[in-house]
């Protein structure tokens, strides 16, 4: 069984092994010891039951391995983008230009730099190890974060996006950095890409373009990757779309890599999750689908579990309700079954 479950302090250095041993790199996790230290600390106080409103709060998850209690995955909530520093993204707009007396009229597609201050929720920081991309873990780490949401809805927006990896070549280079970011960021995506992931986005607003780009003048072959997720990305965008996540008009500034987003009420897991009441924990269960559970506490923890129906209430298995902190009497939220 593994549990996915808020971050702890003793989680340090497992969750910078994770960071390194990531490929590439991931913006959101980058393998810097003083930054996921702090990443950690932000993640404590974020779960504060003081905390109200959507605000600066940033929400890291990892799933462990009951078993051998490994840290196997990463996930993360972020209440609010912008605040303090923008949120940046192109948006890609349509302008029409017309000749009425040569009966030309053409619409070309451009791309304009987008400044975001208390915008949406923003899940991300979604890393799974290679030799644990199994079993459906990956749905329960990427699912369990919107029962949190929907057991806590103050605590966020109504609205949630998520920015996906954008697409790398064999060589493992970006084509639309090469041809846009490059001539204003530097010639290392990478550099610029981890130096956003550690919260420094002064070195956007100094260099970014002051004038939009037209996607016409960029070669096929970048035009068409704008939007397009990293290979390794796509599992995670099909199950995102499965929730019903829409593409939208942005794509991230570094990679062109696409945003999706949905209102929390049209989630999937949301929208057909419940909450029972414990009223047995027992070995008697009927063989079923596992379904995800998960504990509304604060202290959140969801597992991929079996339970039986009791009229109104619900009975689980030790082993569930021992990972989950769970007795009779205390309170479930059920989703569908993986």
């Amino acid at each position: 069984m593994h549990v996915f479950r808020p971050i702890a302090e003793s989680d340090l250095p497992a969750l910078v092994g994770l960071a390194r041993s990531i490929q590439g790199g991931l913006t959101t996790l980058p393998a810097d010891e003083t930054f996921l230290a702090d990443r950690i600390d932000d993640s404590l106080r974020a779960f504060s039951p003081r905390v109200k409103k959507a605000g600066s709060e940033y929400y890291l998850f990892v799933l462990e391995d009951c078993a051998t209690h490994e840290i196997v995955g990463t996930s993360g909530i972020a209440a609010r983008v912008g605040g303090f520093e923008p949120f940046y993204s192109y948006e890609i707009v349509t302008e029409r230009f017309t000749h009425a007396p040569l009966s030309i009229a053409r619409e070309v597609g451009v791309l304009k730099v987008k400044q975001v201050h208390q915008g949406p929720t923003e899940i991300g920081a979604l890393y799974l190890r290679p030799d644990s991309r199994r079993n459906g873990l990956g749905r329960l780490l990427s699912l369990a974060r919107f029962l949190f949401i929907g057991a806590y809805p103050k605590r966020f927006d109504t609205t949630v996006i998520a920015e996906l990896r954008g697409y790398l070549d064999q060589q493992g280079k970006s084509p639309f950095w090469e041809a846009v970011g490059r001539h204003f960021y530097g010639p290392d995506f990478f550099a610029a890409d981890q130096l956003s992931g550690l919260g420094n986005k002064q070195f956007i607003a100094d260099l970014m373009p002051r004038h939009p780009i037209y996607i016409p003048l960029l070669s096929p072959e970048v035009q068409a990757v704008i939007g397009k997720v990293h290979y390794e990305t796509q599992p995670a965008l099909t199950l995102l779309q499965s929730e019903g996540f829409q593409n939208t008009s942005e794509v991230d500034i570094f990679d062109a890599g696409p945003q999706v987003r949905a209102t929390v009420s049209n989630i999937r897991t949301l929208r057909q999750s419940r909450i029972a009441v414990v009223c047995d924990v027992t070995q008697a269960l009927p063989e079923g689908p596992h379904s995800l559970l998960a504990s509304p506490r604060l202290d959140f923890r969801a597992v991929f579990g079996r339970f039986a129906e009791h009229g109104a209430e619900v009975a689980i298995d030790p082993a569930t309700a021992e990972v989950l902190q769970l007795k009779a009497g205390e309170r479930v939220i059920i989703s569908p079954p993986k």
